[in-house]
């Protein structure tokens, strides 16, 4: 009797440099000096969605030399199913601290993909009566958006379809802490 023999998995690695810690670094400091601009006289408050976020934000927050608060969402998303006619659903595992109405609120997410979560937080967060409501995103992918009307004013990088690891980006939360944003390579090996 003959064993069955299962292909094998495919393995990750953590390939070649594709946004060096100094690219990034003056990309974020860019970015700082467009909200700067933007937001003078005001004080944005800058909402994150953990975990991925987490390092952009932080240098992002360095880099904008007027006042600004931060706060931090957690948000889950889940599959798809007939129920939901197709759609992933998205709950939040963790709310906002503060009241948000009549405040400059600016979204930092990591990357805007689909557009589908940005969509929910930001249906979610006019509920709550901004005075004003935008997003910035350090990676975007404009390609594979299902939605239209995001409020994104600010874009770090346009990339390609691949997966990344570093700056804050993970593979099973591993890599987050790599300075510089790596192509993730898949081997058979």
């Amino acid at each position: 009797m003959m064993a069955s023999v299962e292909p094998p998995s495919p393995r990750h690695e953590v390939g070649e440099i594709y946004l060096s810690r100094e690219e990034l670094g003056l990309r974020v400091r860019e970015l700082g000096r467009e909200i700067v601009r933007d937001y003078d006289g005001r004080e944005p408050l800058l909402v994150a969605p953990l975990k991925a976020s987490v390092v952009f934000v932080a240098d992002l927050s360095r880099a904008i030399r007027i006042p600004h608060a931060l706060d931090f969402v957690e948000l889950a998303s889940y599959g798809a199913d007939a129920d939901t006619g197709g759609h992933a659903r998205i709950r939040f595992l963790k709310d906002l601290d503060d009241e948000i109405a009549g405040r400059d609120v600016l979204i930092v997410e990591d990357v805007i993909d689909t557009g589908l979560t940005l969509n929910y937080l930001c249906k979610t967060l006019t509920l709550r009566d901004p005075a004003s409501l935008a997003a910035i995103t350090l990676l975007d992918r404009p390609y594979r958006r299902l939605v239209d009307d995001l409020p994104v004013r600010y874009v770090g990088f346009t990339v390609p379809d691949e997966l990344f690891v570093g700056y804050g980006f993970d593979l099973q939360e591993r890599y987050r802490n790599l300075p510089d944003l790596h192509v993730l390579r898949t081997s058979s090996r």
